[in-house]
């Protein structure tokens, strides 16, 4: 049987309808606080009503924080794989502890217990914010983490998880970790990459320069199941389409969906104020999520090499102006439904 953590996310919900398609054994963990039917709205839009709610029922739901290790131990009883995908997302800074708490301490229990439950094979996914940097035009595996740069929580807690991971390996537990750029795809509209088509359909008119790598929900997907059906252990694997600038795919996904095309550039000056104002609402209690990291990360140019998993399994990575206007088909899709 098969493990999936973070069943309920964007890159757990496609996982699970891929694996029960291939007609595998699944046990996925859900948080007291998560609402599976998003999973069953997914599997609604790739298949029928009548064969999503089959799929859909193939599911073993386990209630299980990663965190809570009596009820994670339950979950593993008769696992042979796992795919550990359950993490926090979160760039406010009073989020540190919670990060920690999640992707570090609790990827160190998934690992703990993959190691007592003599497990087959991990799958971990990471991100791309727990590369280093390196002395290449392009960012590849080889790039050494260097503690002394500037990395916010998020990063700090990803790149401390993968250190979990790879104690797991010398214990014996054949791993295989994918670093992700930014994960396009539908059905999770008020979160993530989400909130590209949600705020454009509301009238978006900044964009700005950020550049970094983006790919599609179903390539990192078709890279992990392929990954874990090899022989390939104890690596880990960029997983990237494009490097593309916000600018591009603000007005791509615009224009898909027959919206006005974010033309103005957003100032440093404009994001400054906003940050004051979140300053002070945070002192009463409100969420921040414009930092002096993140006003100074939209302006940054960060470009991917993923080569290497191109050639371990040969992956063709979809475009992603085909995976913008695919996404776009599903959320105007949904919303004229709504409406």
């Amino acid at each position: 049987m098969i493990l999936v953590t973070g069943g309920t996310g964007l890159v757990g919900t496609h996982l699970l309808y891929e694996l029960v398609q291939k007609n595998a054994r699944i046990r996925a963990t859900v948080r007291p606080s998560s609402d599976i039917r998003t999973v069953r709205k997914v599997f609604g839009y790739y298949s029928e009503k009548a064969e999503a709610d089959r799929l859909f029922n193939k599911i073993d739901w386990v209630t299980a924080e990663i965190n809570d290790i009596p009820a994670l131990t339950e979950a593993f009883e008769g696992i042979k794989s796992v795919y550990h995908c359950a993490a926090l997302i979160s760039f406010d800074p009073s989020d540190e502890k919670r990060l920690r708490k999640i992707n570090i301490e609790g990827t160190a229990n998934v690992v703990n217990l993959c190691i007592a439950k003599k497990i087959r094979k991990l799958c971990y996914v990471s991100s791309v914010a727990a590369i280093g940097s390196g002395p290449g035009e392009k960012i590849d595996e080889n790039a050494k983490w260097n503690p002394e740069e500037d990395h916010n929580d998020y990063a700090i807690s990803k790149y401390g998880a993968e250190i979990e991971v790879w104690r797991g390996t010398q214990e014996g537990i054949d791993t295989v970790i994918v670093n992700p750029g930014i994960i396009i795809g539908p059905g999770f509209w008020n979160s993530g990459s989400g909130k590209i088509f949600s705020r454009i359909d509301k009238g978006l008119k900044f964009h700005f320069p950020k550049v970094s790598g983006f790919v599609g929900v179903n390539d990192v997907v078709e890279a992990m199941i392929r990954l874990m059906n090899t022989d390939i252990r104890n690596e880990k694997f960029i997983l990237v389409s494009e490097n593309l600038s916000f600018e591009y795919v603000l007005k791509a996904t615009a224009e898909y969906m027959d919206k006005p095309r974010p033309n103005k550039q957003l100032k440093k000056w404009m994001i400054a104020i906003g940050w004051i104002f979140q300053k002070i609402g945070s002192w009463f209690g409100g969420k921040r999520e414009i930092t002096k990291d993140s006003i100074k990360g939209l302006y940054t140019k960060t470009y991917y090499n993923s080569s290497k998993i191109s050639k371990a399994i040969n992956l063709e990575f979809t475009p992603i102006s085909e995976v913008l206007k695919e996404t776009t088909r599903f959320y105007l899709k949904e919303s004229a439904k709504k409406n």
